[in-house]
């Protein structure tokens, strides 16, 4: 049976939290926490329990409002459950669909932590509804489909360096032999402001140099005491300069390298490697049992404007994986239709207009 959890039910809340951390598919998007991060959203979550009232199943869920009193709701690396489990999987979307109707949600999205091998999982998407991911090889969907994972579980320092390339492990070392330092200020202690304002400066640097766009310092700070203990913003100095930054966030047994951001100049001190290795060590400390790199793209040739990120997160010697992608239950053909193209526009005319200012055309 389903049973559906709001933010106020603190016991559901709870319980759903302590299944989420212990479970190998749990995930920090999943958690009420992110929720709380995510505020410009509405939430929900549902839990399937058995017959003796046990969480064996559970996913968080978000509600983007729309005009005309829709919706589209997601769900972020859910659900958390044995995913080839089809009674608790009807469980979790039967709870789903119930609060889809409350929010008007037209769509249904989910983007799961299984890999695109599982085909067994596919099938269960196919035979509830669920569109099938397209093809897609950059970061065309809400979360990346391609990461590099690292598994750390069982092993030591010593262990994990000398695992990495051989140019990775220059570059760590060239690093700390030029000079640089890396802090880090955990999201329940004081980070104090003037990191904040170098780490918002960086980042911003950084989009204007790569072309994303990228979050206001409002965010981070927000990020950081929500996910409190969670979280932590690292930060990389030389000569009594802040020249690159990173935030990561450890829930269960993974830490995520979420948002990393870089000076244009002292880059040839490379910052970035030793600003990596303090996230490691910090899975290391925590006990667990994978460091996420995040995402890279899926077309790995050289040409690929991206292909430096891919390099640079390969010479770690993670696992390069492949998500099975992002599925969509459309609960109304039609308006799913409609708002999917409007939806493409949007995100179209968002990006040319950023692009425009940045080369000094808008």
């Amino acid at each position: 049976m389903y049973k559906l959890v709001s933010a106020a039910d603190k016991d559901s809340v709870a319980l759903m939290e302590e299944f989420n951390q212990s479970h190998p598919k749990g995930h920090f998007a999943q958690s009420f926490l992110w929720a709380a991060v995510k505020d410009n959203w509405q939430n929900g979550a549902v839990l399937s329990l058995d017959g003796e009232g046990r969480v064996r199943g559970a996913m968080l869920l978000l509600f983007r409002k729309l005009p005309l009193g829709l919706s589209i709701m997601y769900s972020p690396r859910g659900p958390v459950c044995d995913v080839h489990d089809r009674e608790v999987l009807k469980d979790l979307f039967d709870g789903a669909r119930a609060l889809a109707k409350k929010h008007g949600s037209y769509v249904f999205k989910i983007d799961p932590d299984v890999l695109s091998s599982d085909e067994e999982f596919v099938s269960l998407m196919r035979d509830f509804g669920f569109r099938l991911p397209e093809d897609s090889k950059n970061f065309e969907g809400i979360q990346p489909r391609y990461v590099f994972r690292l598994p750390v579980a069982g092993k030591s320092e010593e262990d994990l360096l000398a695992g990495f390339e051989s140019k990775t492990r220059y570059n760590l070392r060239l690093s700390v032999r030029k000079g640089v330092t890396v802090k880090f200020f955990p999201g329940d202690g004081d980070v104090p402001e003037e990191e904040l304002d170098a780490f918002s400066r960086l980042m911003e640097t950084t989009g204007e140099r790569d072309r994303f766009i990228v979050r206001g310092k409002e965010y981070f700070r927000k990020l950081l005491k929500v996910m409190g203990s969670h979280a932590r913003l690292y930060m990389a100095y030389a000569d009594g300069e802040r020249i690159a930054g990173t935030v990561a966030v450890q829930y269960g047994d993974k830490v995520w390298y979420l948002y990393g951001a870089s000076a244009n100049e002292k880059r040839n001190l490379m910052p970035n490697y030793q600003l990596q290795w303090e996230m490691i060590r910090w899975s290391l400390e925590a006990g667990c049992r994978i460091y996420d790199f995040r995402g890279v793209s899926g077309d790995l040739s050289e040409d690929n404007p991206l292909y430096g990120l891919y390099r640079f997160k390969k010479g770690f010697n993670g696992d390069f994986c492949e998500f099975a992608g992002e599925f969509d239950l459309e609960y109304g053909k039609l308006t799913a239709r409609v708002m999917n193209f409007a939806e493409k526009v949007f995100r179209r005319l968002r990006y040319r207009k950023r692009m425009g200012k940045e080369s000094g055309n808008g």
